[in-house]
């Protein structure tokens, strides 16, 4: 009993430092956004409590805010409903076709790696006119589809799908690398015995891979949501939110607030809403995934 006291000290010792730097890291900034999401407020001058004004108003009395929320969200939804299942495709088609499969599995993770100001500007290059040597443009003129063509990050209606393309380009291979994973940690007798039974190709993936591999997506799937909510970096890098916010989500417009406008206050309140939809996300995401491996167990 004293031996089980002391492992128990022991390993709060050691846990201890690094959950008082998550907290101070991590919740702390949380508390004080809220806070600072009730001030009316510059970031430098003196403070002046203002209540819930400023959700009052982000919620009524603010003609970027909810577009920006619906573009957020049609991020995610891209992301989950084409980029996911694209990349469980893949990695099924890789593991099963591919005897060496490290290397295409690396080249496919590769945009991942590289700084979103490279993509950005890659892509921008990619977008150009064909008379700025764009290459999509300049494709649509050679197969004679010339009324196809647009100013992609300039046009207000096309802007978002844009940038959409090029968020599931990035993270297609992070993806891919994720869920292949997965489907090699099954093991091989599994498939030996469902092959008994005549259970080959994609009808052993219907019963074997997507059952088995449904903890490993969900990891996809709330990593792709949150990472789509907080998109920010290529935004910027593209667009900066134009033209005429037509491409602005929450996070972006958020900066837009705080420190382009200096209203620290009411961009709180915009980075407050954005954690609770983050949190909100993750539990009904969680919820939903536990009980669909309820079903398969």
């Amino acid at each position: 009993m004293n031996v089980l006291k002391v492992s128990r000290w022991t390993i709060a010792a050691f846990v201890l430092p690094c959950l008082l730097l998550y907290v101070g890291l991590v919740f702390a900034p949380i508390i004080v956004s809220f806070y600072n999401a009730t001030l009316n407020w510059n970031g430098i001058g003196v403070a002046k409590h203002v209540g819930l004004d400023n959700f009052h108003r982000m919620f009524t009395n603010d003609s970027v805010f909810w577009p920006s929320v619906r573009r957020t969200f049609m991020l995610a939804g891209f992301s989950m409903l084409v980029q996911l299942p694209l990349a469980l495709f893949v990695a099924i088609l890789i593991s099963r076709f591919v005897r060496k499969p490290n290397f295409l599995v690396s080249s496919y993770f590769m945009p991942v790696i590289l700084s979103v100001a490279v993509i950005g500007q890659l892509w921008k290059t990619i977008y150009n006119p064909a008379s700025q040597g764009g290459m999509i443009n300049q494709i649509l003129i050679k197969l004679g589809l010339d009324s196809w063509t647009h100013a992609w990050l300039s046009e207000p209606k096309v802007a978002i799908y844009a940038i959409i393309v090029i968020g599931l380009w990035q993270y297609l291979g992070y993806h891919i690398l994720i869920q292949f994973t997965g489907i090699q940690n099954i093991p091989a007798d599994i498939y030996e015995a469902a092959k008994i039974d005549g259970a080959e190709g994609f009808k052993a993936d219907r019963y074997i891979t997507l059952p088995m591999i449904v903890p490993i997506f969900k990891i996809s799937v709330v990593l792709s949501f949150i990472g789509s909510l907080q998109s920010f970096d290529l935004i910027m890098v593209t667009t900066a939110g134009g033209p005429a916010h037509a491409t602005d989500v929450l996070a972006s417009h958020m900066y837009n607030i705080s420190i382009l406008s200096q209203k620290y206050g009411y961009g709180s309140a915009i980075a407050c809403f954005l954690v609770v939809v983050c949190l909100a996300a993750t539990v009904i995401i969680n919820l939903l995934f536990n009980r669909i491996e309820k079903r398969y167990n």
